[in-house]
């Protein structure tokens, strides 16, 4: 069981009263996990989990202390504090040290339905147990994971603030492989909600590209149109939205940065249909009310009809700038100014391209034109006449997001959907299948 809000309020005021400090933040997490792992058409895993954490944060005269456990008990709640004070008279002054958070209002955003509750062991066996047999029928090799949790979250200050929020996430991740290891599919999705979760939507996604998949052919490298399913766009994507910060833009260390001093807020940077922003209360993506910094979470405009129109602040370089800190993102949306297009009408309206499934192990290059390098994997297809005609071999990359979509090279802007780029992690994504006029692929890879 998670802690409720009324048992987070008492921890985290019992910690605060025993705190001597000048200041003082804890963060409580509390978490519910279960997951099934399959491999080689068997299960082989599984298992379930319960911890409630707590973090103390102290500042004696600027000084930071941290001290964390997962022992709520009296004496252990003391050795907290003494643990985290004590780290503090030995630490350096914290040179961005700000006060923490007075009170603030939060909205309620939805995003929780005790999935780990509506889990049984035996309907998530059932419907892996499907799955296996699909694969089987094929004569594949199929892999994933079923993970589920709940989570409850709460922070509370000596200046008066208190958040608490929960939310919940299940997701089913599937590779199939074809036997003699010659073709590949892979298919991730992820939801708030169990009831919402196709699973074997999921495992026919996978199984059909790895049949497809087989006996892929050369290309030689270059640039190319691509379609990048919705999960190539999750791979890439979240990579711009991380890099348009405002301190990194103003010291000069960003793509987003322009000569003395100042930054490229405001220029009409990408395509104009192109418009990326968070929203906490989205229906598909409902994310926390709060930011990291326990700021209250709003929409937030990050690019609006290709504009740049926010570089983000946090509260210290918000402070230093006389500016507000901003309000997010806590999730990512990118859409279309102008009707957005299915996936199949893009491959249909596609003359000649290849068709990407997603990329993996991608690295930055060049953080001034935010350049990445990586791999496709699990699926790449070349498009003639708009229709699937072959696989192909796949391929490393050296790409731009910015260039990526910018005016003249990005095509068209699917339909957007929900997708992850990990199981269930990092940051609720709600993004489009994306055509891109040049994508830039400099060798072949031997990677399935």
């Amino acid at each position: 069981m998670l802690i409720t809000e009324s048992e987070a309020k008492a921890i985290c005021q019992k910690i605060l009263g025993l705190v001597k400090a000048d200041d003082a933040q804890v963060s409580l997490n509390s978490s519910a996990q279960t997951h099934q792992r399959f491999a080689a058409n068997t299960f082989t895993t599984s298992g379930a989990s319960a911890d409630t954490s707590v973090a103390l944060t102290v500042w004696i005269g600027k000084k930071k202390g941290q001290s964390r456990t997962n022992d709520l008990s009296e004496s252990a709640l003391r050795t907290l504090v003494e643990q985290a004070e004590q780290m503090a008279r030995i630490s350096p002054v914290d040179r961005e040290y700000l006060p923490s958070l007075s009170a603030q209002s939060y909205r309620t955003t939805g995003g929780y339905t005790a999935v780990t509750e509506r889990i049984t062991p035996a309907s998530r066996a059932k419907a892996i147990a499907d799955i296996l047999a699909a694969g089987k029928k094929d004569s594949l090799q199929l892999a994933g994971l079923h993970f589920a949790t709940d989570t409850a979250t709460a922070s509370a200050t000596k200046n008066g603030n208190f958040f608490y929020d929960q939310k919940s996430s299940v997701s089913l991740s599937t590779t199939a492989r074809t036997q003699t290891g010659d073709g590949s599919g892979y298919f991730l999705r992820s939801h708030f909600d169990a009831a919402k979760l196709d699973t074997q939507q999921i495992a026919r996604s996978a199984i059909n590209k790895a049949l497809t998949a087989r006996a892929p052919q050369p290309l030689d490298p270059g640039a190319y149109t691509v379609i990048l399913e919705a999960q190539a766009v999750a791979d890439l994507v979240p990579l711009l939205s991380a890099s348009l910060d405002a301190r990194s833009a103003e010291e000069g260390r960003s793509a987003f940065a322009a000569p003395g001093g100042k930054t490229r807020l405001g220029e009409k940077f990408f395509d104009e249909r192109v418009n990326l922003f968070s929203d906490p209360m989205h229906a598909e993506v409902p994310a926390t009310a709060a930011t990291a910094e326990g700021i209250p979470a709003e929409k937030t405009w990050l690019v609006r009809n290709g504009v740049i129109e926010t570089l983000t602040h946090n509260r210290f370089w918000a402070q230093q700038k006389s500016k507000a800190p901003t309000p997010g993102p806590v999730n990512l949306i990118l859409t279309s100014a102008t009707t957005p297009v299915t996936l199949q009408d893009i491959i249909a309206n596609t003359e000649r391209g290849l068709l990407v499934s997603r990329f993996w192990y991608i690295r930055p290059v060049d953080q001034r034109t935010l350049t990445f390098t990586g791999l496709t994997r699990d699926g790449l297809w070349w498009i003639e006449g708009g229709k699937i005609k072959h696989p192909v071999r796949n391929f490393r990359f050296n790409q731009s997001v910015i260039e990526m979509l910018s005016a003249g090279v990005l095509d068209t802007i699917g339909v957007p959907e929900r997708v992850s780029r990990g199981e269930g992690g990092g940051l609720p994504l709600f993004l489009p299948p994306l055509k891109i006029k040049r994508f830039h692929f400099s060798s072949q890879s031997d990677a399935v």
